[in-house]
């Protein structure tokens, strides 16, 4: 069946522009093109308000484009990366996500948070940045104000955490390069910034925290399963059903098997790669159609309190790694 390509093309190119865009300052900025691709889109949209024409396009790419680029994230959950780490250092990944999520609940209550968002904080923080909030938007049945907001929050901690953290493990903690290693890989949310703040403490350290850092992101795979069970119970209490079975999104089934391949090493590495760079730029141009549609009302009215919340979380990250390292490592 073809798509009447007209219809979608005039919401479309604004998204893959912004997308563009994104990736092109990436290269000048120290924050993820994710990120940047959905401040652009909020801005870009609130200046000038999208008409109706650019809709279909606006929603193809938010939507669908968003599907895909969640399904094929199961690329990255290599669970062969499980033999590097020790009993220990898996406890520590999963204590921290734990924690992390159970902090923003909490600081999202105290701030009177709605929350769906303080959930997204709390696995954005948690588990792996902009990737984790995407692929669990729409399991907890947040808007898009609230991934656009946890998206923006979550991306500028994880940038101040590059400069941040090297600093505080040389001189106010005085860590050894594995204990830096650790607490790096196991607080700061994106790949690229654990890689960063990792190796500008040292190679060892850098190392350490990438392998942690990867570990952090296989947590996303339970997670996805915990809250499909947990949100399907609450919407049939809610609705008042009593034997409806929990629908699994067509995304999440992508997903698991995606999942499978690099575990397995059922595709050639080079078609692993070029799907990972579609993955990734699926997201980028998802975000941007997200940017367009968010109202800058609606994040400046909790703005103040959620930027608190998620700096107490990262705050509360940092601190529960470093206590765990030094007592256990």
């Amino acid at each position: 069946m073809s798509l009447p390509s007209g219809r979608y093309l005039p919401g479309l190119f604004p998204c893959l522009a912004i997308g563009a865009a994104a990736v092109w300052l990436s290269g000048w900025i120290p924050i993820g093109s994710v990120a940047i691709a959905i401040v652009l889109g909020i801005a870009l949209g609130n200046l000038a308000r999208p008409g109706v024409r650019f809709e279909p396009g606006i929603v193809i790419s938010e939507k669908h484009l968003l599907s895909v680029a969640i399904a094929l994230m199961g690329l990255n959950m290599d669970f062969s990366i499980l033999r590097s780490l020790g009993l220990r250092s898996l406890l520590l990944v999963m204590a921290g996500v734990m924690v992390t999520i159970c902090a923003a609940l909490v600081f999202g209550s105290l701030m009177r948070l709605n929350r769906r968002f303080a959930w997204l904080l709390g696995i954005g923080n948690g588990v792996c940045g902009s990737s984790a909030i995407a692929a669990t938007e729409q399991i907890i049945g947040a808007d898009k104000e609230e991934v656009g907001l946890s998206v923006a929050i979550v991306n500028g901690l994880g940038t101040l955490g590059i400069f941040l953290l090297p600093l505080l493990a040389h001189t106010l903690l005085r860590l050894t390069d594995l204990e830096a290693g650790l607490v790096i890989g196991n607080t700061l949310q994106a790949v690229g910034q654990v890689v960063a703040a990792g190796f500008s403490v040292s190679e060892a350290a850098g190392q350490t925290a990438t392998i942690i850092k990867m570990s952090r992101i296989l947590m996303l795979f339970p997670l996805v399963f915990i809250l499909l069970l947990a949100f399907a119970n609450r919407k049939r209490e809610g609705a008042g059903a009593k034997s409806n079975r929990p629908r699994m999104p067509l995304f999440i089934v992508g997903f698991v098997l995606f999942s499978l391949v690099p575990t397995f090493g059922l595709l050639p590495g080079a078609w692993v790669a070029a799907l990972k760079i579609l993955s990734h730029d699926a997201l980028i141009v998802a975000m941007a159609g997200i940017g367009l549609r968010i109202t800058l009302d609606s994040i400046l009215r909790q703005g103040r309190s959620a930027l608190a919340a998620g700096s107490l979380v990262f705050v509360v990250q940092i601190l529960f790694s470093t206590l765990m390292v030094r007592l256990f490592f």
